[in-house]
């Protein structure tokens, strides 16, 4: 395992396809192999890998939005006056989305020309890509909205439900939306019809959901356990129970991380430790078995080989699989 001490409390951290890279509260981003770029005026709240797979793109609370590479920095797109809460790219369409405040922006990666701000009622809290990259979700205050990325003048596919909705994903075959809530459940639609998912019982808030084996799993924090809601068939979690590993009494699930087809699952925990599972096995094995501060920022490479982690004390490590 590889190592690291910052300074600041870590945002986020991401694979690019040359390595780790961790954001980091004090606006900077430190790459794996020690260099670093510092261009926010604050912290960093939001980042996502770049289209390319070359770097991350982060948001601060500068409401700015900027491309991050080796030895390299350079403004996207700006919102004055506002931070940048949430960002997504996608490797498909080349597209970037952001929010800051109740507007969602998207840029392209390839055209600087290009940009399209959609106005909400209410505050926009995050931002999804569908797999294909053409269509957007939001989530606010009342449910989800979807958007064409490109479209000028549309008005929004409304995925209603009471409440304040905090985050927003698809599944990967693009069939379902699903959110979570303010007040320890998820929510989630299967768009062809806008029937509703209930997912509920947490006792906590959950902060992160990801998708694994095929998609036919999607992991989700919040409990002693990670929590598996099975997404298998065109009904998905419709009338199935989900399952969970890796309880533990004495703490909860912080964060969960996966790709879409491998069969491993990542999780970082409140009392600091970090675990490798795969649900169809037994067992778990501890990237970081030691306690310490609740991890605040988890990743898995694309090839599913690595794990990043990183705790609100500005610890983090680079696990081998």
């Amino acid at each position: 395992m590889t190592s690291f001490q910052f300074d600041a409390q870590p945002t986020a951290a991401l694979f690019d396809k040359d390595g780790a890279i961790f954001a980091l509260g004090d606006g900077a981003v430190r790459f794996e192999d020690g260099t670093f770029s510092i261009a926010h005026d604050g912290a960093i709240l939001c980042a996502c890998l770049h289209p390319s797979g070359e770097g991350v793109v982060t948001g601060g609370d500068d409401g700015r939005v900027i491309w991050h590479r080796k030895g390299e920095a350079g403004l996207l797109a700006t919102a004055k006056g506002a931070w940048i809460d949430s960002i997504d790219a996608s490797a498909e369409s080349g597209l970037i989305a952001f929010s800051a405040g109740k507007t969602l922006s998207v840029i392209d990666a390839k055209d600087a020309t290009f940009r399209r701000d959609f106005a909400h009622e209410r505050t926009v809290s995050g931002v999804a890509f569908e797999p294909k990259g053409r269509r957007i979700a939001t989530s606010t205050y009342g449910g989800a909205a979807l958007w064409f990325a490109r479209i000028a003048d549309q008005k929004p596919t409304m995925l209603k439900w009471a409440g304040s909705h905090t985050s927003v994903a698809f599944s990967p075959d693009g069939a379902f939306v699903i959110t979570a809530m303010q007040d320890n459940q998820l929510h989630g639609w299967r768009i062809k019809d806008q029937k509703n998912l209930r997912m509920g019982g947490y006792p906590g808030k959950v902060k992160s959901v990801s998708f694994l084996s095929g998609g036919q799993l999607m992991a989700t924090s919040g409990a002693q356990g990670v929590v598996l809601w099975p997404f298998v068939g065109a009904n998905g979690p419709m009338g199935r129970e989900a399952t969970e590993i890796g309880y533990d009494e004495n703490s909860l699930i912080a964060l969960v991380a996966s790709t879409p087809k491998s069969g491993l699952l990542a999780a970082g925990l409140t009392d600091g430790r970090v675990w490798l599972a795969d649900p169809a096995g037994q067992g778990l094995n501890f990237l970081k078995a030691e306690k310490g501060a609740p991890i605040v920022a988890l990743a898995m490479s694309r090839d599913s080989r690595r794990v990043a982690w990183a705790d609100e004390d500005g610890q983090a490590g680079v696990s081998e699989t």
